[in-house]
């Protein structure tokens, strides 16, 4: 049998490199080839230290072009006995196709290994003084991709009706998305949140209703999550740690 590399999808986590997982810091140690996602961090490629660095950052209207690019890529590395780390923002198995990448792996008879990351989906919002639930004000959350391709299919109805919505990449579409949900049944008067670039030190949260974002009048700017729901409220009394005093514990 010819001997193959092995191919790790792993989650580089919400963005600060403090909330690596160790596995994803040792794996990264190891790597021959680290193809990445346009939003990880310098400071996590570093940890990269003998590996060859490749941008695997999609562009708008060629996301299909070059996945099959990193699809390739991944096999051809794999072929000449590489180890090779597929690296993603957030978790792999949320929302970054992850699970499509292990089945084309899978395919071609390569081993894979999943390195689980903090999600974005989570951590940014709970790190800004956002937690998903709490109780007496919200039992259940959901997340969704904000990607207009998904947008275009989904049944707003059971999104009306969640306590918390999380929106990830819902930046460009946050209009369409705020009207397809009052439309459903969702009250304009929401709180929202934006929380951009999340855990690092360029962290702004902007907070506002749903109706306003509807109506056009939210001014974001992306990479941000995207919140909906009365937990939103709770950052006021939460009170988090401001992401320049977090680096400033880092550095003591």
């Amino acid at each position: 049998m010819t001997p193959m590399g092995k191919v790790y999808l792993l989650g580089a986590g919400p963005g600060d490199p403090d909330l690596l997982t160790l596995k994803a810091h040792r794996i990264l140690g190891l790597a021959d080839v680290v193809i990445y996602d346009r939003l990880v961090s310098v400071d996590i490629l570093a940890l990269a230290t003998r590996a060859v660095l490749i941008d695997g950052g999609k562009r708008q209207g060629e996301q299909e072009r070059i996945q099959d690019w990193i699809n390739n890529l991944m096999v051809r590395y794999a072929g000449e006995v590489k180890t090779v780390v597929r690296l993603k923002c957030g978790d792999p198995m949320v929302f970054a196709r992850g699970a499509e990448e292990w089945e084309h792996l899978n395919r071609h008879g390569i081993e894979v290994e999943i390195v689980p990351g903090v999600s974005s989906a989570i951590a940014v919002p709970t790190l800004a003084g956002i937690p998903p639930t709490f109780r007496g004000v919200a039992a259940s959350f959901a997340a969704i991709a904000g990607h207009r391709q998904n947008l275009l299919t989904v049944d707003w109805s059971p999104y009306a009706h969640v306590d918390t919505l999380i929106v990830l990449m819902g930046v460009e579409n946050r209009e369409y998305i705020a009207e397809s949900l009052i439309r459903a049944g969702r009250e304009a008067s929401q709180p929202v949140a934006f929380i951009e670039n999340g855990s690092t030190p360029d962290e702004r949260v902007v907070e506002s209703t749903l109706g306003a974002v509807a109506a056009g009048s939210v001014d974001v700017n992306s990479p941000a999550v995207f919140v909906i729901g009365e937990v939103v409220r709770l950052r006021g009394r939460l009170k988090p740690t401001a992401p320049f005093e977090k680096e400033r514990l880092r550095a003591c």
